[in-house]
């Protein structure tokens, strides 16, 4: 398996966007080549890219990490991680997740933080297997538009 960190707009990236953010659920709408541009050249979020078995397949799966500076320190969340429906259950999830817990820990974050839907089962046995614990929180959404 190759992870690695997007470091441009290819048209695979795109393509692989368009085929898998659908698989997300809900109203999930996939990037534009400009939104996927911004994504990429930000400077709080990294956007990871699975390929399996190596870099010279198709893109698997992504992650998308922010990391970002508060006044009690630094944070990250993991966000938009999915495996394409045909390539799950290969270890796809948990080594993009094991790449950004990576990156957040050099940059000094204090952990991690992702949602789920809990409907996703099989994703909330594999957070807690890998050391997630569920938050006692309550998650609020003010939509804008």
């Amino acid at each position: 398996m190759h992870i690695a960190r997007a470091d441009g707009v290819t048209e695979e990236l795109y393509e692989a966007l368009r085929r898998l953010v659908p698989q997300l659920g809900g109203h999930a709408i996939p990037p534009t080549r400009a939104a996927l541009a911004a994504l990429i050249d930000s400077e709080s979020s990294i956007l990871l890219v699975a390929h399996e078995p190596d870099e010279r397949s198709a893109i698997a799966g992504v992650l998308t990490l922010t990391i970002y500076r508060v006044p009690t320190g630094i944070r990250s969340i993991v966000e938009d991680l999915v495996v394409d429906e045909r390539m799950r259950r290969r270890g796809i999830a948990e080594a993009l997740l094991r790449r950004a817990i990576d990156i957040a820990r050099e940059a000094g974050a204090q952990g991690v933080s992702l949602t789920s839907n809990p409907r996703r089962e099989a994703a909330s046995r594999l957070y807690l297997a890998m050391g997630f614990r569920r938050r006692n929180t309550n998650a609020y959404f003010y939509e804008l538009m």
